[in-house]
């Protein structure tokens, strides 16, 4: 039995329409993984500009000067003076 033209272009132009609709499909899921990689990197790039800045942070708490003002502050501890400085040797075991 042979097919008639009609039944033909009715099979292409399923044919057509499905295939249209898969790179629709796929286009709808581009794009969506495209935006989820672009908000990703958005809180990618955020992350690092808040880990840059607790780096900074720490950084200046560390700092010799801000320890030795807070030591200063809440412990009342202050610099000893070169004459307040006693070095005791070392023992030397027999």
């Amino acid at each position: 039995m042979r097919l008639s033209w009609i039944t033909l272009t009715v099979l292409g132009v399923t044919a057509l329409l499905l295939a249209l609709s898969l790179v629709s499909w796929r286009q709808t899921r581009v794009r969506a993984d495209l935006a989820e990689v672009a908000e990703l990197q958005r809180r990618i790039s955020l992350a690092q500009a808040e880990r840059a800045e607790l780096s900074r942070t720490i950084q200046s708490l560390e700092s010799r000067s801000r320890v030795v003002r807070e030591a200063e502050d809440r412990l009342g501890l202050r610099r000893a003076h070169a004459h307040e400085i006693v070095w005791i040797p070392e023992e030397i075991e027999q």
